[in-house]
């Protein structure tokens, strides 16, 4: 006979503010639905977890139902398929927060960090793959996670210590530029003539079209930003020189 689930969450939090959900929550959502035999429990709890993940909930809730996927026999190489899967029909920004989540509740004992897994760990959105595409316009390593091509696109950009993109601009023959919104780490900008800027976590960089200038990270920190493209009419970018290992390092 398998083991009966068991829960009280729903009385310990809300038993006097809400009793009837409470009694939802403990005695018929657990009590009866996941104690039916209809399904064991390892389908009910990769059921759920899909299903949170469709819905976009990625909070302590989704860390919760997949420790508890864990402790009921789903091995890594099954949540990373499972995930995948569902990517591929729900979306891949709840692709990356939730293997995000994964990772930490699958990750095995003394399994080493890279500087750039710490470094995850600090910002919300994915870090995404090397920025191979456009390798030739940066000093360094860079990466790029696509998070919407919809309406306005959007990417996440993240930069090794001491990379940055080179000189460039933003062109359109109306509208266009770009706004970057920093997320992580810190960071530089800078437009042509114009003393640098720093970059934290929360600031907003606007970009008009037809201004040359460069961002990237600090010379000693990781940095990420959104890149956001303003709509215009013929727009597209025109990359120049790189900016030089001596002006680059009187940044602190």
């Amino acid at each position: 006979m398998r083991e009966k689930i068991v829960q009280t969450f729903g009385r310990d939090q809300l038993g006097s503010f809400a009793p009837q959900f409470a009694h939802l929550n403990d005695d018929v959502l657990f009590g009866e639905v996941w104690n039916d035999e209809a399904l064991d429990l390892k389908t009910r709890c990769i059921i759920t977890v899909v299903s949170l993940m469709a819905s976009g909930i990625t909070d302590s809730s989704l860390s919760y139902h997949l420790q508890n996927a864990k402790a009921h026999g789903v091995t890594r190489e099954e949540i990373a398929a499972i995930i995948t899967h569902a990517t591929l029909y729900v979306g891949w920004p709840k692709g990356w927060a939730v293997f995000r989540l994964a990772k930490e509740v699958w990750k095995e004992e003394g399994e080493p960090q890279t500087e750039k897994d710490r470094y995850q760990s600090t910002i919300f959105f994915p870090i995404g793959a090397p920025n191979d595409a456009f390798a030739q316009y940066f000093v360094g390593q860079s990466y790029l996670a696509p998070l919407t091509t919809e309406q306005v696109p959007v990417f996440n950009v993240t930069f090794e210590p001491g990379c940055r993109n080179n000189w460039h601009i933003h062109k359109a023959d109306n509208g266009g530029g770009q706004m970057l919104i920093c997320v992580g780490g810190r960071g530089y900008y800078q437009e042509w003539g114009k003393d640098p800027v720093e970059l934290t976590p929360g600031t907003v960089i606007n970009i008009p079209a037809g201004v040359k200038h460069w961002h990237g990270a600090a010379p000693e920190s990781w940095f990420s930003h959104l890149a956001l493209e303003v709509p215009g009419e013929n727009g597209g970018s025109q990359w120049l020189e790189p900016v030089s290992d001596e002006e680059y390092m009187k940044l602190k």
